[in-house]
């Protein structure tokens, strides 16, 4: 049996300070007969001398373009703009099967260079349920931060974070008035995590999900102060919000989280925005009379580095370790094929 060779690649977003991998669950792969190659990272929340000490090689940060062939490329966001041609097999969140902005040109660079994709958003059982994924954190933090803004104690630029540290922050002070917030997606794993994160800061929220959204009480929705979507569509449905419902003089609702941020996709459920916010700028005002305020950041799991990227690892060791044989990482790879004939036929 060939030997696998993982590759640990640096991600390129300055924001992005987490790991498909801890140093604890890199102990076992290299335990197991896995090559890892871990690059030397200025953000990544564990340190490379951590995976040094468990056996693991190192390379310099962004080095695995020029990785030996055979390497397989493991990251969690997107890959910078260079190479054109992608070469090797890569596991990561591609974002790049439901016509997001930049998935053609994604897509073309794997066509281009003769690799492959594992995309991890599909990597899933044969129910179709996600094996690893960073839901639940999401969901917390998206919680977390819409409460915060909406008392008026949302941090700028925001900085990553533990667990402890966030929950003292969330706690009611003097003078915080109540306000009603709605989960849309409640039983989801994002859904859960918005749920346990207004627990934390005292707040009860109304929850929706497939029951509550098939036919959508907007006006009830609207009736809410504050809302968390954790809604992750994969087929058309009529939007939960339109701009007519921004622009309605009724509308209670004051602050708005997407954690999902399929922003230009045709699947997107929150069709009122164009762009997503950043941690330099978390919120964007979407309207002024009545006020409307937006979170809408696509790697909130990565504002609690070390709870997150402990969660995830140990979801996706048990799918390393069967890497590329089990059936999920061949649905993955079918996928990858499906969506790069898609995009040949355009």
């Amino acid at each position: 049996m060939t030997e696998l060779h993982l590759w640990l690649r640096h991600e390129d977003r300055a924001t992005e300070r987490r790991t498909s991998i801890v140093p604890s669950d890199a102990r076992r792969l290299v335990a197991d007969g896995v090559r890892l190659t871990v690059e030397e990272s200025p953000q990544r929340i564990f340190p490379v001398e951590e995976y040094e000490a468990v056996g693991c090689r190192t390379a310099p940060a962004a080095s695995w373009v020029s990785a030996p062939e055979d390497a397989v490329v493991l990251g969690l966001k997107e890959l910078p703009a260079r190479p054109d041609g992608l070469a090797h097999r890569h596991i990561f969140f591609g974002h790049a099967y439901k016509r997001q902005p930049g998935a053609a040109d994604l897509l073309g660079r794997f066509a281009a260079g003769g690799g492959a994709l594992f995309d991890l958003e599909y990597l899933v059982d044969d129910k179709g349920r996600r094996l690893a994924a960073f839901g639940f954190w999401a969901g917390y933090l998206g919680a977390a931060l819409a409460v915060l803004r909406h008392r008026g104690r949302l941090p700028v630029p925001l900085t990553p974070t533990g667990r402890q540290e966030l929950d003292e922050t969330l706690r009611s002070a003097a003078g915080d008035e109540e306000f009603t917030a709605l989960v849309v997606g409640a039983l989801g794993r994002s859904g859960r995590g918005a749920r346990a994160g207004f627990a934390a800061a005292g707040v009860d929220p109304t929850c929706w999900d497939i029951d509550e959204t098939r036919d959508l009480d907007r006006r009830a929705l609207l009736d809410h102060d504050v809302m968390v979507n954790a809604v992750l569509a994969t087929s058309p449905v009529p939007p939960f919000l339109r701009e007519t419902d921004l622009d309605d003089p009724a509308r209670r609702l004051r602050t708005l989280c997407d954690v999902t941020c399929d922003v230009g996709s045709p699947l997107n459920v929150l069709p009122v925005y164009d762009r997503t916010t950043e941690w330099a700028e978390p919120v964007r005002r979407l309207r002024e009379d009545p006020p409307l305020d937006l979170i809408a950041i696509d790697n909130l799991p990565s504002l609690l580095p070390k709870e997150s990227s402990t969660d995830f690892s140990a979801a996706l060791l048990p799918q390393l370790l069967d890497f590329p044989a089990g059936g999920p990482w061949a649905r993955c790879l079918d996928r990858f094929h499906q969506a790069s004939e898609e995009f040949r036929r355009v």
